[in-house]
């Protein structure tokens, strides 16, 4: 009964999700068109046979029985179809207004995401506490790739790939996309800089870029079990875990560590609560976690940072944010076509509704920002130069202003077929990737 209720969840925010987000990308198009007196004749959410809808002068607005996105259908818009002249007609105006439409769908895409992000700031934005911050190092992962590049706890990674005085958030993302791949990487280690490279550990069915470097935050206790020795011992929410038996502890893997030194001996662990140190005498206990057997006191270290800003300010947050983002997206294209990471790290359909269902479940904020970055993925992807797509309907204007001249119809027609196929052949390896990728289902 959960796993259904599961993915109905999924389902039902996958179908929330991308149907608001195709029916901005396609009210851009049709503002647009209509702005420049162009006839609409259908504006469709999904594909297929139409379920219901209603028509208002020309256009026919309808929902359609397959939801994996939507379209604007223009009078004469089909350009291999012969003009007849009418005014109303797409191939009738102006290449600089056919242009317009074109990036009105994908322009609704981003400014939808900046807006969304702009209002989450305003509100409610909850993130670790490290995430904005410098990058220093509390923890590096035994046989990680931070370990064997000779990262050591306690250095601050001033520049990597480029990037001079990262956060945290710089150095995951870097991470991230370069699985396999030297980086390069300088720390601050007692007054010194160290230049070095860290080539990122390809880890899950995705194969995303690990660093092994853990950040430098509070040992705030965020979640504590009552039946467990911490909280029997005298331990409470909010304390912050100072020393494990003598040792500074700064990371829930540095506290783990020290766990697993002290067995099931009775360890001395002093917190700071309220200003004031207390010492507490806790006999840490050997538990199984899906298959990982370790010694642990039932506390949970993972301190937040909320978020509420004012407009300017979330405004400014939120330009930052989607810059970064679609830079990041870009770099990802880039690589993978110049076949340094894999195409498993895109999410289709199939990821994009697990996603959202794991998003639904935290909560609306979780959602809507995942709504964001899907939003401005969307748009910059429609953005490419692939023709059926916007920006290859672009590409092909900028040209044809360039020559002063349509391109010949019969050219059009083969550039079309090609990238229908690319399209739908790349659909098909992204379908399958998602498929590959459920548990069970890949490696």
């Amino acid at each position: 009964m959960g796993f259904l209720i599961g993915v109905l969840v999924a389902v039902g925010a996958f179908v929330l999700v991308l149907g608001i987000l195709v029916l901005i990308h396609e009210f851009g198009h049709f503002a647009a068109a209509k702005y420049f007196k162009v006839r609409v004749e259908v504006f469709s959410i999904g594909f297929g046979k139409r379920l219901f809808g209603f028509k208002r002068g020309d256009t026919d607005y309808r929902i359609a029985a397959l939801p994996l996105g939507g379209y604007v259908k223009m009078s004469g818009e089909n350009p291999l179809e012969p003009a007849t002249g009418d005014p109303g007609e797409f191939m009738s105006h102006p290449r600089w207004q056919r242009f317009v439409i074109a990036l009105a769908g994908p322009a609704m895409n981003i400014v939808f995401a900046i807006a969304l992000m702009t209002a989450i700031f305003m509100v409610h934005y909850e993130h670790p506490i490290w995430w904005n911050r410098p990058a220093d190092v509390g923890w590096v992962m035994d046989g990680s790739a931070g370990d064997k590049a000779g990262i050591q706890p306690g250095d601050r990674i001033v520049r990597i790939d480029g990037v001079q005085n990262p956060t945290w958030q710089d150095v995951l993302l870097k991470g991230f996309i370069n699985p396999g791949q030297p980086v390069s990487i300088a720390v601050q280690r007692n007054g010194q800089l160290i230049s070095t490279t860290i080539t990122p550990d390809k880890v899950g069915p995705q194969e995303v870029g690990n660093t092994g470097l853990v950040p430098s935050q509070p040992n705030e206790i965020t979640t504590i079990q009552h039946e467990m020795p911490a909280y029997q011992a005298g331990l409470r929410l909010g304390d912050q875990i100072l020393t494990v038996d003598g040792v500074p502890v700064n990371t829930t893997q540095s506290l783990l560590r020290q766990l697993q030194r002290s067995g099931d001996k009775p360890t001395q662990i002093i917190v700071l609560r309220d200003g004031q140190q207390m010492n507490f005498t806790v006999k840490p206990v050997l538990l199984e976690i899906e298959g990982d057997k370790k010694y642990r006191i039932g506390v949970l270290c993972e301190p937040v940072q909320i978020d509420k800003l004012p407009f300017s300010a979330a405004l400014n947050r939120s330009l930052e944010e989607n810059w970064k983002s679609s830079f990041l997206m870009v770099e990802l294209l880039q690589k993978m076509v110049k076949r340094q990471i894999s195409i498993k790290q895109l999410s289709g359909p199939v990821g994009i509704a697990g996603a959202a269902g794991e998003a639904a479940k935290e909560g609306m904020v979780p959602l809507l920002t995942l709504m964001a970055l899907i939003s401005l993925q969307l748009g910059i992807f429609n953005l490419l130069p692939i023709p059926i797509m916007d920006g290859g309907v672009i590409l092909l204007l900028l040209i044809e202003g360039l020559m002063r001249r349509d391109i010949n119809a019969r050219i059009k027609e083969r550039i079309y077929q090609a990238a229908f196929v690319f399209l739908v052949l790349f659909a098909v390896v992204v379908i399958y990737n998602d498929i590959a990728k459920l548990p069970g289902i890949g490696h």
